[in-house]
């Protein structure tokens, strides 16, 4: 099993040394990558998330100038809210500046009103999520590209640099329409969010079914691992739990406030998880 943990990167613990800090720690204790969430807008009204909140990709970059080798993901990035040329393009400078680090966390998004405001449709953002897939794979991978869908059309343009690596996608949700949306865009994994040991079979029985080689085809969860607020043994329970269930990745959100708080959850979380750089 391989561990990520969730970057700093919102509310009153979050800022660009923070960010730096803990992206270096998960290197130094051993974590696989760092990982970041996406809300373009923040509705008044909306009470989740944190309103406070680094953009990811600009996030990540941040991140990638101030390591060397932990990789890099969203979990995860909301497609359908951006234009899918500069995605192409974002997210390929992402991955040749950070010499090949990437994995895109995909999903449609859950909130009407941020779609309101940045002038979008809700009702068909999962169609437009899977053109943009679609874009995505095709700017990586031709020059020049050229696409016709129902809701994107452009022939001939040039998305440079290109990727320094095949970049992984991987859908996060865990609806029905998310799990055809992985097979239909080719993806490389999953991630389901939330799920205990108890609730994370069947889901993952689901994705095998479509996807059975876990050589190919990765399944992960985001939960929110911390110490400082969880018993460690539940931690180390849930821990086996997950792997027993198939679960082959894990990404941990801490809930400090304060980044030694974060740091140290991190350490605690390090040490739990048997990883290589844990305090001893």
């Amino acid at each position: 099993m391989r561990f990520g943990i969730h970057l700093p990167q919102y509310g009153r613990v979050a800022g660009p040394d923070a960010i730096a800090r803990a992206a270096r720690h998960a290197e130094e204790l051993g974590f696989d990558d760092v990982w970041v969430s996406d809300h373009v807008v923040h509705p008044a009204d909306q009470g989740y998330p944190s309103p406070y909140l680094y953009d990811p990709l600009l996030t990540l970059t941040w991140a990638a100038a101030a390591t060397t080798r932990v990789g890099l993901g969203t979990s995860v990035l909301v497609a359908s809210q951006y234009h899918p040329l500069w995605l192409a393009n974002a997210t390929a400078s992402l991955d040749a500046l950070s010499g090949g680090r990437l994995t895109l966390g995909v999903g449609v998004g859950w909130s009407a009103a941020e779609f309101a405001a940045l002038g979008q449709d809700f009702r068909t953002r999962g169609r437009r999520t899977d053109e943009i897939l679609e874009i995505l794979r095709i700017c990586w991978t031709t020059d020049p590209s050229s696409f016709h869908g129902e809701h994107y059309a452009f022939d001939d343009m040039r998305v440079l640099p290109k990727p320094a690596h095949p970049i992984d996608v991987w859908i996060g949700g865990g609806s029905e329409p998310a799990y055809r949306r992985a097979k239909r865009a080719g993806a490389t994994g999953f991630q389901l969010i939330g799920l205990k040991p108890d609730t994370v079979r069947e889901p993952i029985a689901r994705l095998r079914r479509d996807h059975p080689d876990p050589a190919t085809f990765t399944i992960s969860l985001r939960t929110g691992w911390d110490p400082q607020g969880m018993d460690p043994d539940e931690i180390a329970r849930e821990r086996e739990g997950f792997e027993a269930a198939g679960v082959q990745h894990v990404v941990a959100a801490p809930w400090r406030t304060d980044l030694d708080s974060w740091l140290r959850s991190m350490d605690l979380l390090a040490g739990i998880l048997g990883l290589e750089g844990a305090p001893a």
